[in-house]
């Protein structure tokens, strides 16, 4: 067996120390929203960098020291920025951007598709205002103008789905194999 790519070994071992903490106010923890964000996203045959991107699109939130209660305390706490800042040393542009774009992308629905707003859990209602709410139309556009805009909506309808109690999920050592190969088309200075 090929051992993992090191990335893909500092992301198990940053999932086995942080991910057992609660996922904001969901009634998941970070780990089982990833799992369930790459069962998802796996179901819709995302190739292997849209699943990595599934996977680590909620790192931000293991790298940071906020409380859970952070929006309803108004803070915003950027974890896309910072997801996308700790993976540009680590993968390539098509798990970074869709990473980086989820919180846009979930604005983007929410202006675009009548029905999506209502389906949003609680928490993530709120936090939408505190990431700006609506776009405009101008933000659209931009918006659908960029690089991976459609996979970052696809990323963000998988994180949407990612808040099932209970639900089984293959373990992370599944997702695993995708990381590896993700990271492996990507090296720094390769692109």
């Amino acid at each position: 067996m090929t051992p993992h790519h090191r990335t893909t070994v500092e992301v198990l071992a940053l999932f086995e120390s942080r991910g057992h903490s609660q996922y904001g106010r969901e009634a998941v923890t970070q780990l089982e929203h990833a799992l369930q964000c790459g069962f998802f996203a796996e179901r819709c045959q995302a190739d292997a960098e849209l699943l990595a991107a599934a996977i680590l699109h909620d790192v931000g939130h293991l790298l940071h020291d906020l409380p859970d209660d952070a929006p309803e305390r108004g803070v915003d706490d950027r974890h896309e920025e910072l997801a996308a800042d700790w993976l540009v040393t680590r993968f390539g542009p098509a798990v970074i951007e869709p990473v980086r774009l989820h919180v846009a992308a979930k604005r983007y629905l929410c202006t675009t598709d009548d029905c999506y707003l209502s389906q949003l859990s609680e928490p993530s209602r709120l936090s939408l205002k505190l990431q700006g709410g609506l776009m405009s139309a101008e933000e659209v556009k931009q918006f659908q103008a960029l690089p991976h805009w459609e996979s970052a909506v696809t990323l963000r309808r998988c994180d949407d789905a990612a808040k099932v109690p209970q639900l089984r999920t293959p373990p992370l050592e599944h997702y695993a194999q995708f990381l590896d190969e993700a990271a492996r088309r990507w090296e720094p200075g390769v692109e």
